[in-house]
């Protein structure tokens, strides 16, 4: 399996997953026109590695901002890893929001209570 890489643009964030090291990495802004069609890969792809993870999947994500349809699907994002979690593989969400921005932050703290999985806050300069 390839490492998947999304290139940033003004709309979308930046994204690596990278198979080998179990490490998928979220940055930048989320709100394309059509966030179904930009997610569905990542749905795809995080489908197909599950089906042979590494022992330990990290997913950082830091975005600075995002739309409600991103929001939504990247819940659904975060569903399919909190099912590939509870079904015995180790999965921690990294959400790191800037100190000030409370949009950001009040998300996280939503995802995180409505997940109910490793899911750390982490707050930066």
């Amino acid at each position: 399996m390839n490492t998947l890489i999304i290139e940033r643009t003004s709309n979308t964030p930046y994204i690596e997953f990278n198979p080998e090291t179990g490490i998928l990495e979220i940055e930048g802004r989320s709100i394309p026109e059509n966030p179904g069609e930009f997610f569905n890969n990542l749905l795809e792809w995080i489908d197909e590695y599950f089906k042979s993870p590494k022992e330990t999947t990290k997913i950082n994500v830091q975005l600075e901002y995002i739309n409600s349809g991103s929001s939504k699907l990247l819940l659904e994002f975060f569903r399919r890893i909190k099912n590939y979690h509870e079904s015995g593989n180790e999965c921690i969400v990294n959400w790191y929001y800037e100190e000030d921005d409370e949009s950001v932050m009040e998300l996280g703290e939503h995802y995180k209570n409505t997940l109910k999985m490793p899911f750390n806050l982490i707050d930066y300069y």
